[in-house]
């Protein structure tokens, strides 16, 4: 992926050094978060897939657990540093920005031409914990978006799990993780996830799961979307760069991540799409780049 010397955004908060308090989850990762979860004895139904999908690529896994739960309100926060730029020197901390910078380009256009205005979300790093408006995040739940503050969260080290412990590496499957989170900043903005998650209130379980996964696969579809036309702009895409995002989007199918963590495959638990799913819908929104051909609510097929 030719990214160096491209601009880089100033929508970057860095937290790393601000400590994150004791919520780092024991191991960390995807190893950590599945050992305490199948420790617990919590089975291995819905809350397991939804934290695993959440994990994966999508929606902050407190919103999925207060949902599952039925509880709201706020969890604990911790004391924070005030967040400052990256440092200059940092080449992963300048490999997101200048992703995020991307993106920021692709989506106004689309807003302007549509004859709307892009609000560009925050990006935040940070290691162990961070307070958010959607509660207490940990690295352990890999990148998520919080939609009440429009602010994506990434701990850099999941770059590391998502190449040693998912088998995804590359940096184009790494940029893949920002645009879909970015893909989530759009629904918000669109008024899609608010719909959304009214509809799911109303819905039986098995209708929830079935919505959440055209959510996700629309995002999957816009990070697509996002890089048909900056490859365009900007010849972005190198040899084997659309593997690798492809590569991603199969190592974080619901059913390759139920497989991975020994358990029998159920599609009615899925909140985050097969990884055939998620291949079909980026690839779509790659080689057209139309918003409108991101429709998965209107499409009888998945």
């Amino acid at each position: 992926m030719k990214w160096e010397g491209n601009r880089q955004s100033d929508n970057v908060e860095d937290r790393r050094d601000g400590g994150g308090g004791g919520f780092s989850g024991g191991g960390g990762g995807l190893g950590g978060l599945l050992g305490a979860l199948l420790g617990s004895r919590l089975g291995v139904g819905t809350l397991v897939v939804a934290l695993l999908g959440g994990w994966a690529l999508g929606i902050n896994p407190l919103t999925i657990l207060s949902l599952l739960s039925g509880e709201g309100g706020p969890a604990p926060v911790v004391q924070q540093a005030p967040a400052h730029r990256p440092p200059a020197d940092d080449r992963m901390a300048k490999f997101v920005s200048t992703v995020l910078a991307d993106t920021e380009d692709v989506w106004g256009e689309l807003f302007a031409k549509g004859g709307g205005s892009y609000r560009n979300p925050r990006l935040v790093l940070f290691r162990g914990a961070t307070p958010t408006a959607c509660g207490q995040g940990q690295s352990a739940m890999g990148p998520f978006y919080c939609p009440a503050d429009q602010k994506v969260y990434i701990d850099l080290g999941f770059y590391e799990t998502l190449q040693k412990q998912l088998g995804a590496p590359g940096d184009f499957a790494q940029a893949y993780v920002i645009a879909h989170e970015v893909g989530h900043h759009v629904q918000n903005l669109l008024g899609i996830s608010a719909k959304v998650q009214e509809a799911r209130s109303r819905a039986s379980k098995a209708e929830a799961n079935a919505l959440s996964v055209r959510l996700e696969l629309q995002a999957d579809c816009f990070a697509g979307v996002w890089a048909h036309h900056a490859n365009n702009a900007r010849q972005l895409l190198e040899q084997g760069d659309v593997e690798e995002a492809m590569n991603a989007a199969a190592k974080i199918g619901d059913d390759a991540l139920q497989r991975g963590a020994g358990h029998a495959v159920v599609p009615e638990s899925f909140t985050h799409g097969s990884s055939a799913q998620r291949q079909r819908w980026f690839s779509t929104g790659l080689k057209t780049g139309s918003v409108k051909a991101c429709d998965t609510f209107s499409s009888r097929s998945l």
